[in-house]
């Protein structure tokens, strides 16, 4: 098989993987479409905020005459709802991007702010909605929680994502060349493992403290899931790399390329830092996305 069809079916799993993996993680906002007033909305409801932004949840609803409620609390606390009113608002969006190539000066919609948390702090919300047919409610039995997360350098996330995704298309760049017995797939595995290493072992700690203010999480400190798959992986890579150093043995870097890709399945921040409200600690809390 030709290199540049490795290349291909290598770039296309990995974007097929990101993909996936942005659709399911459950801090990316959750999708729902609803009905207000004969209209169809397609929501976009915020699962994760960064201090130091506005913290809010905004429902896209362009239409001024709806009556909207919010209903919060602080998740895994034994405490009573509170409720805010949503505000019908419209905000100028100051980004290059979306002024110049997507011709957007503004967003409008329905907005309810909420107290910010500490880093890790999560707050669960659900809401209903009054319009010219009656009230509905919104996610009262499941409710959508919201984590609370600490600013990131971008000279420091940047790097980490680019990194990470680099490691996931040389990996299975690697392994498919190792089926294929390519002469060159030792050389992009040991790459797969610079990447791996240097993106999630290195930035992935200082992008972990810089959000939640702690830099490692997983084992031996505890079970934070996106920590301890990456170190899997890593240990995975590592045995691929050290045992093809004198020797050809591409099962091994298969091995390491399908126990990467299964990494990636899992979503991601699905079981991640929270903050213990009780004792004021960062624990590890499971949010189930098949729930949202």
């Amino acid at each position: 098989m030709k290199t540049s069809i490795y290349w291909v079916l290598a770039i296309i799993i990995t974007l097929s993987a990101a993909y996936y993996q942005r659709k399911t993680g459950p801090t990316y906002p959750k999708q729902e479409e609803i009905q207000v007033n004969g209209t169809e909305y397609k929501l976009r409801l915020t699962r994760s905020i960064e201090l130091g932004e506005r913290h809010f949840v905004k429902l896209g609803i362009k239409d001024s005459s709806v009556n909207a409620i919010l209903h919060y609390r602080r998740y895994n606390v034994d405490e009573p709802y509170k409720s805010v009113a949503f505000r019908y608002e419209e905000h100028p969006i100051n980004s290059f991007l979306m002024n110049r190539v997507f011709s957007v000066e503004q967003e409008q919609g329905l907005f309810a702010d909420i107290p910010p948390q500490p880093p890790a702090g999560k707050v669960e919300y659900y809401f209903e909605i009054t319009d010219g047919s009656g009230k509905t409610t919104y996610f009262e039995n499941q409710p959508i929680v919201i984590r609370f997360k600490g600013a990131v350098p971008s000279g420091i996330l940047t790097p980490h994502i680019i990194l990470m995704f680099f490691a996931m298309l040389l990996s299975t760049l690697t392994g498919m060349m190792a089926m294929g017995k390519h002469r060159r797939y030792r050389r992009w595995g040991i790459w797969t493992f610079i990447c791996l290493f240097a993106g999630g072992m290195i930035l992935g700690p200082m992008v972990q403290y810089h959000a939640f203010g702690e830099a490692w999480t997983g084992i031996p400190f505890g079970w934070d899931l996106t920590d301890n798959k990456t170190l899997i992986a890593v240990i995975f890579w590592a045995i691929a790399v050290y045992g093809n150093r004198k020797k050809e043995r591409p099962s091994l870097s298969i091995l390491a390329a399908v126990v990467l890709l299964l990494v990636y399945t899992i979503p991601h921040s699905m079981f991640g830092s929270e903050l213990n409200y009780e004792s004021g600690e960062v624990i590890q809390g499971i949010i189930l996305p098949i729930l949202y």
